[in-house]
């Protein structure tokens, strides 16, 4: 089976850290976001990976081309020009025309069933079944709604006047008809291919209900990172085994003072936390120094800069 990982996004809501590094490649306990993606799809049994890029695109090429060992197939598609969900997508037509195909963003951390949704697809009559979660957020997020197992509408985009507390948690089986529908320019696939699949009533969907948690804003990048990750941990932990690393609370080569104190945080390759630092619920990123006497509470800090953490967390 196949799978196309949307990865080319420019991450605006976690600038300045995007400005250094693409989404993708933030590390979620201490291993690149995209890699949980393609975790679970090579434990799915994917053996082809369609990746898009654009912001950061070389930094992303040379992640491909470096130590970590998949065990797939992996192509990248390259947008000079970013083309969004639905472009990204028509833009590689050609090499997912064959049959049914997995689609999962890199900016989320989960622990789909994946193999039940193609099930599930696969019994259904429908082009496409999407993966659903519950949560509270999901009016501010952006809710689905469903009828009868098929999805009807967005955000009441198309005035169903129907409102949940579902989301589209980012991962999707769907057949090559989806294309149909799909624009080669700038588009979102909402827009595009699953408001059309709506007008078919071709739209199914299937609901998630372990793990979730997207990484594209400061507070849920730390909140997959220290809230939900004791949970991350043990659910991936067999990344190891089948790619050779896998997460971590504290990095190998990190140097953390006998004299500093750090609590409850994720800390990065490379970092030093220096005499008499206090480090709590942080995320201290690859190659930072945290200085003599400094105090971090809830932030994410990269050699740049920081980030400050706000009350909400949006966690699944």
């Amino acid at each position: 089976m196949k799978a196309f990982i949307l990865a080319a996004g420019h991450g605006t809501r976690l600038q300045p850290l995007t400005q250094h590094i693409p989404k993708p490649l933030i590390p979620v306990l201490n291993v690149p976001a995209i890699c949980y993606a393609l975790f679970l799809l090579k434990e799915t049994g994917v053996d082809t990976v369609i990746c898009n890029v654009h912001h950061h695109a070389d930094q992303l090429r040379s992640f491909f081309r470096g130590g970590w060992d998949f065990g797939m197939d992996i192509h990248i598609s390259d947008e000079r020009d970013i083309l969004g969900t639905g472009g990204g997508l028509k833009q590689c037509e050609r090499l997912l025309d064959d049959g049914p195909f997995l689609l999962v963003n890199s900016d989320i951390i989960a622990d789909f069933d994946l193999k039940a949704a193609v099930r599930t697809h696969r019994d259904s009559t429908n082009s496409g079944t999407l993966i659903l979660f519950e949560t509270p957020s999901a009016k501010t997020i952006g809710d689905v709604c469903t009828h009868g197992g098929k999805i009807v509408d967005f955000r009441n985009m198309l005035r169903s006047g129907r409102r949940s507390n579902l989301i589209y948690a980012g991962a999707a089986v769907l057949d090559p008809s989806i294309f149909r529908y799909l624009s080669p320019g700038f588009s979102s696939i909402v827009d595009t291919g699953y408001t059309g699949l709506i007008s078919e009533n071709a739209l199914g969907s299937f609901l998630h209900t372990g793990l979730w948690q997207d990484i594209g804003t400061p507070q849920s990048l730390w909140a997959a990172n220290t809230v939900s990750g004791e949970a991350f941990l043990k659910r991936f932990m067999t990344m190891r085994r089948l790619f050779g690393a896998g997460p971590n609370m504290i990095a190998d080569t990190s140097v953390i003072s006998r004299k500093a104190r750090v609590y409850d945080s994720v800390v990065g390759a490379g970092c030093r936390i220096c005499e008499s630092a206090l480090v709590e619920q942080a995320v201290i990123l690859p190659g930072t120094v945290i200085e003599k006497n400094r105090i971090v509470r809830k932030e994410i800090v990269f050699p740049e800069g920081s980030l400050s953490i706000g009350v909400n967390t949006a966690t699944g």
